[in-house]
């Protein structure tokens, strides 16, 4: 469960700041259903860019933006990229949401706000005393600093030194505090070592999404509902909900694939992880380049109960995929060879690496499972190739210029040519074998008890399915917030 005790010190504070900064906080209903935003707010926002360090821009924390880089507001349906069958290789159609058109780029910016409102409209954490800390492999940390930015607090940047030059840039272009820690995406726990040294100071607050319950409800909520609405909207006569995939970094998206199994009971939902560190295939271990995913340890908030497959990922392919969609002769290849016009070739620069290796265990699923045309297997792109340019330059200087031979050998090796190796579906024990590990890094390492993590296992009424409702009243509190500091009524 989520506390949301009221701290009225805290409380009183955070109002003042956001009555002096003109922040009026979005429910998790109007992020589900934009159109029940104010029409006052949705009239301002036609003046405002979709990156802009503006409290406006937290109505834009909803899979539902126009695709418009300034001044778009809202549409019916999410936005998606359906991968042709001549891409994939595979007859089952392939649906994704698109994270680019968020603020920041990324939907993180929703499970980060989905971590800091509860605690912000219940005075847990005080705009005047509190440093919000976000712990985390890239993205998330992106979103934590944006939302601290518009709420007038401090925030803390905590991310592998390894991640892509972009992050670091543009993390410190709105004035974080960033901390570089060792190694790569699969060094969480670097992350958590520094994140528990920040803890013993009392004017850090720390956000760590792979504990926070406030992620998977933003995103069961919020996630899941959209991609219900993508199905619904977009789905054939006899098309079949059959699938969805998600690569684990926190394990939040993979609520989404809880609200998904309500709706649609036959949907197989997989986890994704790269085969370079296959801590969920094999117990393994090591480090990978599938940046925005973190590994070596099963996230405190991954209800491994609803877990149906796990899919490995080769890093590789993610990158030289990466190339494909992003170099002149990798899109003069799409063009020439698939038939594909300039509109539908730049869609495809909205894939960043993790969303490419979503894209890759949708196929799996797909061959794995032997689906057909009428078969919809769903996920999301978490980001878009914006941050990851430097990584394409480095692979240039690695590996020479790109050509479209090069382009034609990675569409039949990393497309057409993935199989269904690196993959296992899960039975009821191999699931609760997944959640066992747990107990290694949170029990043993961060705090966590042993009763606490089999009420995981053994009460999801208790715990999962509490903590998907408590949307409700968070709203609730939002909506006395928002009352009391009194913006909108002056808007």
């Amino acid at each position: 469960m989520i506390d949301l005790t009221i701290d009225k010190n805290g409380l009183a504070h955070n109002i003042k700041k956001a009555r002096e900064t003109g922040v009026v906080i979005p429910t998790i209903a109007q992020m589900q259903r934009p159109e029940t935003i104010p029409a006052k707010i949705r009239e301002r926002l036609k003046g405002v860019g979709l990156w802009d360090v503006n409290p406006l821009n937290l109505f834009r924390i909803t899979w539902k933006n126009e695709p418009a880089e300034t001044g778009g507001l809202f549409q019916k349906a999410p936005n998606y990229l359906e991968i042709p069958p001549e891409l994939s290789g595979v007859p089952a159609r392939i649906i994704a949401m698109v994270g680019k058109w968020f603020p920041t780029g990324c939907h993180k910016v929703g499970a980060s706000f989905g971590c800091l409102a509860p605690r912000l409209v219940t005075g847990q954490f005080d705009v005047e005393r509190h440093k919000a800390v976000w712990p985390s492999t890239g993205n998330y940390c992106r979103g934590g600093a944006f939302n601290s930015k518009l709420l007038g607090a401090q925030g803390v940047a905590i991310l592998p030194a390894e991640m892509s030059r972009e992050r670091f840039e543009w993390l410190h272009s709105i004035d974080a505090e960033v901390i570089a820690t060792p190694g790569c995406e699969s060094n969480v726990k670097e992350i958590f070592d520094k994140t528990n040294e920040l803890r013993r100071d009392p004017h850090y607050m720390i956000f760590n999404q792979f504990e926070e319950m406030g992620n998977p409800l933003w995103h069961y909520n919020v996630t899941g509902n959209a991609l219900a609405e993508l199905f619904e909207a977009i789905k054939r006569p006899e098309d079949r909900f059959v699938g969805a995939c998600f690569t684990s970094g926190s394990a939040g998206t993979l609520a989404a694939g809880d609200r998904l199994k309500e709706l649609y009971p036959q949907l197989k939902l997989a986890v994704g992880e790269a085969l370079q560190c296959p801590t969920i295939l094999t117990n393994g271990y090591g480090g990978h380049h599938i940046e925005g995913i973190g590994d070596k340890h099963i996230p405190w908030i991954h209800n491994v109960r609803t877990t149906d497959m796990v899919i490995d990922i080769d890093d590789s392919d993610t990158l030289h995929l990466l190339r494909l969609f992003n170099t002149s002769k990798g899109k003069a290849y799409l063009r020439r060879e698939l038939g594909y016009d300039d509109e539908v070739i730049e869609r495809f620069t909205w894939l960043g690496i993790s969303g490419i290796a979503n894209i890759l265990c949708c196929i799996k699923m797909a061959r794995y499972y032997e689906l057909g045309e009428r078969d919809v297997v769903a996920t999301v792109l978490t980001d878009s190739a914006e941050m990851y340019q430097s990584r394409i330059q480095e692979m240039k200087a690695e590996l020479g210029p790109y050509s479209e031979r090069l382009a034609f050998a990675d569409h039949e090796r990393r497309l057409l040519g993935q199989g269904t190796a690196n993959m296992a579906e899960l039975d009821y024990y191999g699931r609760k074998r997944v959640h066992n590990l747990k107990y290694y890094t949170w029990v043993e390492q961060q705090g966590k008890t042993e009763r606490e993590l089999n009420a995981l296992w053994y009460d999801p009424e208790g715990t999962w399915d509490r903590v998907h409702a408590q949307a409700a009243e968070l709203d609730k509190l939002i909506g006395a917030f928002n009352d009391k500091v009194g913006v909108l009524a002056a808007l």
